[in-house]
């Protein structure tokens, strides 16, 4: 089974060399990948929307010019966002980053995308938000013929371009487009879209053959192969404000360990390990988060091998 972190922006309290020393230490210590989290701004709490899921003050590094400083640093770990909000983004320009990422990295780029869940931030972005998940649709779909078309056309109901060179291509080629989401349309959109899933919410082992079930049944009516799309799960996601117990997951190993073995037993290749949650849970700086993500990583090998 493959190990996975998801970076944490808040490394960037240490300075800009602690950012690059964690990336190192995450690719030295054995990880497989490394992920980033996506969002541009967050919105305080008004009296005209839903309650926030996070602080708006949490601080969140741009995922792409990110993973741009990690690739810099390294050599062998896979580098990619959990997940980019892409509706909020001109599509065509998100191909060239990862093709540019892929290219600058010899070839370790993959995509992760959702459609998101703060309407405040399409806002912000001057995207529509009603309209997100048609458009992420289409724009997979755009960014699929920039990588791999010598000529890119593109016509759909949000997206046009016309006779239009895009190099240099991704040494990967077409690169892989994983999506998440927990919603039966997210599992439509998987299924005929995408190259694997990126879940979150996973709570049981009953949860997770449901939406296996709906992504291989969409996959197979799309006349796509379902066992070619990989699965990668989430261990915990980051604590809510005030939810204090969850804020002490990460301190416990072997309860992480049996979560990862549990996982891998639903069929999930990949696990990914929250390092704000590690933070969260007493890492109070880079160097003792690279403590912990490395006597994780050395528990976790004993549990899922290799």
């Amino acid at each position: 089974m493959k190990l996975a972190v998801e970076f944490p922006s808040v490394a960037y309290r240490d300075g800009p060399e602690a950012v690059a020393k964690l990336a190192r230490a995450i690719e030295e210590i054995g990880y497989d990948h490394l992920d980033i989290f996506d969002h541009v701004v967050m919105g305080f709490d008004t009296p005209d929307r839903e309650p926030n899921r996070y602080s708006a003050k949490m601080p969140i590094l741009e995922a792409l010019m990110t993973l741009s400083y990690a690739a810099a640093v390294t050599s062998r770990i896979g580098l990619g966002t959990e997940v980019l909000v892409l509706p909020q983004r001109q599509p065509v320009l998100v191909a060239k980053q990862f093709s540019t990422l892929d290219t600058l990295s010899g070839g370790r780029a993959r995509v992760g995308v959702g459609i998101g869940w703060q309407d405040s931030e399409f806002q912000a972005l001057g995207e529509s938000f009603a309209t997100r998940a048609k458009r992420c649709d289409e724009a997979i779909e755009l960014m699929r013929a920039c990588w791999r078309d010598e000529k890119v056309s593109h016509q759909s109901a949000h997206y046009t371009v016309d006779t239009m060179g895009f190099e240099p291509k991704p040494p990967q080629g077409v690169l892989p487009v994983w999506i998440g989401g927990n919603s039966d349309p997210a599992f439509r959109r998987i299924g005929q879209l995408g190259d694997g899933w990126l879940a979150s919410q996973i709570t049981d082992a009953e949860v997770a053959a449901q939406a296996i079930g709906s992504i291989r049944r969409h996959a197979e009516e799309a006349g796509r192969d379902p066992m070619a799309i990989g699965l990668q799960a989430m261990v915990a996601p980051p604590p809510r404000p005030g939810d204090e117990n969850a804020k002490l997951y990460y301190a416990d190993h072997d309860e992480v360990a049996r979560r990862v073995g549990a996982l891998r037993e639903m069929g999930f290749q990949y696990a990914a390990i929250n390092a704000t949650a590690i933070f969260q849970a007493g890492a109070r700086g880079v160097d003792p988060m690279i403590d912990a993500l490395g006597k994780l990583h050395d528990r976790l090998r004993k549990e899922v091998g290799t």
